[in-house]
């Protein structure tokens, strides 16, 4: 018999003989029945297995622990209790694996999210975790369906690669050299004429730079990939390896910009709310009774579209008026989240795109504004987020990339395939970078990054 998935038992009608199999989350009995909750991963709500004892003693079914994988034929009834429609009334049962009551670290009691990081090879088997997932997994079916109607072809750009698109130095380096015997120049300088790629090779913190490459022949492009960065940030919004979704557009500029982000966001969480409803729901009572509210709040109204100079008067003011800040606010400062939320949360209560950056806080390939001290740069700020969106205008002038690229001191020999799209037919385009797990951050409810990805690397931590 063909094995049926819990979440399409679920929608049926009784009478029907069916095999499921799948997860033991509890079981308990009495005098005449067992009661085994099974999950398969399917969905956020267990299927009840009534198993009588007359056709089931205590022995035969003391492998069937919480947390043993089981295989369940029998006939799919109405149920008589409380919490679910549907009940399989078991004929038999097949114990594919047990787990050892006294060593099986999820059991019935709640558990916290510090030690399930701990044992992140379990995560999944949990309702928590289960849920999360789920949505990440339709989160990232939204963001290839919204480009592919809009006409954007996907493109793969390197995660190996020997430019720093941020110019941060903050790379995981990629070798084959042996480190312990590392041969150097006269000058102590490391020789990397013997290394795989005979230059300092490392793992991508953007595709943004190739991405724009692409925009300049195939129009509309979008990547979707791991991104690396090797800073040492020990924060709840702060991973070393996570996923970034980065549009790059031919002739979009900043206006069009904005519009595609906010339109790429609302997309999104109507698309979580069209099809994770239940798993919200279970999100929302475990760890965040605002978040449906929160969510559909995104979709009533607007983005705020704020300039920076705008910003920093109403932080300014806030101050005045008395509300404390950690850090300081003055014109030409990089806003720390609390300053983004403050925006967000306090004063303008939604979404808020910030733009016009003075241009040293700013990347070198941002178009400068007519004034000389901005950018026509963009960050979408989020609530309980902050920066969600990072994009901009890209500079399509040539004389003023470099230029602005030589005062940053980033090596033109490691861009000139960049700088020569500013040569042949140069175009304006635009583009931003959305952080995945941010996203997920705000779709979830979840406080932590390391728990919207399934083995989270950080400081000190790459286990699993």
């Amino acid at each position: 018999m063909k094995r049926t998935r819990i979440a399409d038992v679920l929608g049926m009608n009784p009478g029907t003989t069916i095999l499921v199999k799948g997860w033991v989350r509890t079981r308990r009995s009495n005098r005449q029945v067992h009661f085994i909750a099974l999950n398969d991963g399917s969905v956020i709500h267990n299927l009840q297995i009534v198993a009588d004892v007359a056709h089931f003693n205590e022995d035969s079914l003391k492998a069937v622990s919480t947390g043993a994988c089981i295989g369940v034929t029998g006939t799919l009834v109405a149920s008589q209790g409380q919490g679910q429609s549907v009940e399989i009334q078991a004929d038999e049962i097949e114990v594919y694996g047990g787990a050892d009551p006294a060593t099986y670290p999820l059991q019935k009691k709640g558990h916290s999210l510090e030690f399930l990081r701990e044992i992140a090879h379990l995560r999944p088997r949990t309702n928590t975790f289960g849920a999360v997932f789920r949505i990440r997994h339709h989160m990232a079916m939204a963001i290839h369906t919204f480009f592919h109607e809009r006409g954007f072809f996907y493109f793969h750009t390197p995660i190996i690669t020997a430019s720093d698109c941020e110019g941060a130095g903050q790379m995981f380096q990629v070798t084959t050299q042996n480190l312990y015997d590392l041969r150097k120049d006269e000058q102590g300088a490391i020789l990397y004429d013997r290394d795989f790629f005979g230059k300092p090779a490392s793992l991508t913190v953007s595709g943004q730079l190739e991405g724009e490459l692409a925009a300049m022949g195939l129009g509309a492009i979008y990547t979707f990939g791991p991104t690396f960065r090797a800073e040492n940030s020990n924060t709840p919004r702060h991973l070393a390896e996570f996923w970034m979704i980065e549009p790059e557009v031919a002739f979009n500029e900043i206006a069009d910009n904005m519009q595609l982000a906010e339109d790429f966001i609302k997309y999104c969480v109507q698309w979580a709310l069209t099809h994770c409803m239940d798993d919200i729901r279970f999100l929302s009572v475990r760890f965040d009774g605002e978040l449906v509210e929160r969510l559909n709040s995104v979709l009533s109204q607007p983005f705020v579209r704020l300039p920076y100079a705008e910003g920093i008067r109403i932080l300014e003011k806030a101050v005045a008026d008395g509300h404390a800040f950690e850090f300081p606010v003055y014109w030409g400062v990089d806003l720390a989240s609390e300053h983004e939320r403050y925006l967000v949360e306090e004063h303008f209560k939604c979404p808020v795109i910030l733009t016009d950056y003075p241009k040293e806080i700013k990347s070198f390939y941002m178009k400068q504004n007519e004034d000389g001290k901005t950018v026509r740069a963009m960050d979408v700020l989020f609530p309980k987020i902050g920066e969600i969106i990072g994009g901009s205008q890209r500079e399509e002038d040539y004389e003023k990339l470099l230029t602005r690229a030589r005062e940053m001191n980033v090596p033109e020999k490691d861009i000139w395939w960049y700088l020569d799209t500013r040569r042949f037919g140069t175009a304006p385009h635009s583009g931003f970078g959305l952080g995945f797990e941010r996203l997920l951050l705000f779709v979830t409810g979840m406080a932590n990054i390391r728990d919207v990805i399934p083995f989270p690397r950080t400081p000190n931590n790459v286990e699993f």
